[in-house]
């Protein structure tokens, strides 16, 4: 193991970093808030039936397993910063494409290349901030992304209530093109990653950049010789070199955190909050709307909490925790739905949208915050981009799972059975982290191929 020599204070630079390309985020979470809300108004303006809707709602999702397949190859290609740019501008062109579209035919296109535009982004977004953080706050910098995630999601929410009196799904849409354009602006003048940079041959901007991420007291030779070496070790950036040892359960591990990040069940809280709280008794479009905005603020604060423990706690507790909520919070949703039997009144109401915040604090602090932090570490350099897109389009056909299959499966099994089900992936997700995770916390990106060359663990054994 190599120890590198640490600044005791974060540079501008790295903060501004960290900050600006987290806000990415917050274009994903205004879009999956947004689509919910104006589905409201959406179905009765094309005469939608509940497969249209789910068809609507999943395309986008969809166009998020392409470009998460392409992202790791444009991100090498190109650079992670120019890819991001590349990113917000398409979300804020196909924003408005989807606002305008006359037919449904046109709308689910601007969805689908929306969603492509979204699906690059969660590949890029966590390596950008990984290779640019300081060690002893990447863990944080990372958070950040489901900070602004969480944000986009509220605002969403208050957008679309804002909006309600004129039952303009058009407005809803739209408006998202507003932060895609502001944070194209912001991220124009940043530096690309040092780990690029060596990575292309450019070694001098590399140095340059370090050295202001860093500060000037840091030990920049030492760091250029140490990524140098990460990326020699790697037998090649193909695909194929994940399916090989040692890799091969780093691989597991990526395909299978992202799986259950989304089959257990956040997808659908997050696009059919409204459709739950219907199910439950609440039937003004105000309401609904205004529940799911505060379901998302008590992720918004779990989140936090997430941001100030993550460097401290470490990866494994924090996402051990945030699983153990969420099996709680499914039993205390299959048992208020179960006690209901259709008739919410009263302490039942109160108990199911306190189930649904538990289930949502739950997930977003941890599955939520630490799938951003693991796209950006679990795997080693030579194959941190492809991890990434691995993790998250096994994300994202999870969420398409969901997304096309909640509605039918709370129709058909009620809110008790849909529960049961999402309780019983927790459970298993639950088992899977603690076998599998690696702890990541404080250590050098470039010790993680050690981890992984001694068979899950950071000590080599005999």
């Amino acid at each position: 193991m190599h120890e590198l020599t640490e600044t005791t204070k974060i540079t501008r630079l790295a903060l501004m970093v960290g900050i600006t390309a987290a806000t990415v985020g917050f274009i994903y979470g205004y879009d999956s808030s947004n689509i919910g809300s104006s589905m409201l108004y959406l179905k009765p303006d094309f005469g939608l039936d509940d497969a249209q809707v789910q068809l609507v709602t999943t395309t986008v999702v969809v166009g998020q397993i392409i470009g998460a397949l392409l992202g790791g190859a444009i991100a090498n290609r190109i650079g992670r910063k120019r890819t991001m740019v590349a990113v917000t501008t398409s979300f804020a062109v196909f924003s408005l494409l989807s606002a305008v579209a006359p037919t449904l035919g046109i709308l689910i296109a601007g969805r689908l290349l929306l969603g492509i535009a979204l699906g690059v982004a969660v590949v890029v977004v966590p390596v950008f901030v990984a290779e640019s953080a300081p060690a002893r706050s990447r863990g944080a910098f990372l958070v950040l992304y489901q900070v602004a995630t969480v944000s986009g999601l509220i605002l969403g929410y208050l957008a679309a209530m804002t909006l309600t009196p004129t039952e303009s799904w058009r407005w809803m849409l739209g408006l998202a093109a507003v932060p895609g354009f502001i944070i194209t602006a912001i991220l124009l003048p940043l530096p690309d990653t040092a780990r690029w940079y060596v990575m292309t041959g450019r070694i001098d901007k590399a140095r340059e950049t370090l050295r202001r991420i860093e500060g000037p007291a840091h030990d920049v030779d030492t760091e250029i010789e140490a990524i140098t070496r990460g990326f020699a070790t790697g037998r090649g950036t193909s695909w194929t070199d994940m399916v090989r040892r040692p890799y091969l359960r780093a691989t597991i591990f990526v395909v299978g955190l992202g799986f259950f990040v989304q089959i257990t069940g956040i997808s659908a809280i997050v696009y059919y909050s409204p459709r739950i709280f219907e199910a439950m008794g609440f039937t003004d479009p105000v309401t609904l709307l205004g529940l799911s905005a505060l379901v998302q603020v008590a992720g918004l604060v779990a989140v936090f909490i997430a941001l100030a423990v993550i460097d401290r706690l470490g990866r494994r507790p924090v996402l051990l925790i945030g699983i153990g909520v969420m099996v709680v919070a499914n039993g205390l949703l299959v048992g208020v739905f179960v006690a209901g039997g259709g008739e919410f009144t009263g302490i039942l109401s109160i108990l199911g949208f306190s189930g649904l915040v538990l289930f949502t604090a739950g997930f977003t602090f941890g599955f939520g915050s630490l799938v951003w932090v693991y796209a950006g570490e679990a795997m080693p350099a030579h194959l941190r981009s492809h991890g990434a897109g691995a993790m998250l389009t096994s994300n994202l056909i999870a969420n398409v799972i969901v997304g096309a299959l909640f509605l039918t499966l709370l129709t058909q099994l009620g809110g008790a059975g849909a529960f049961v089900v999402f309780g019983a992936l927790a459970a298993g997700a639950f088992v899977f982290v603690a076998w599998l995770a690696p702890e990541t916390k404080g250590r050098p990106l470039e010790d993680i191929d050690q981890f992984w060359q001694n068979g899950g663990s950071w000590t080599k054994h005999s």
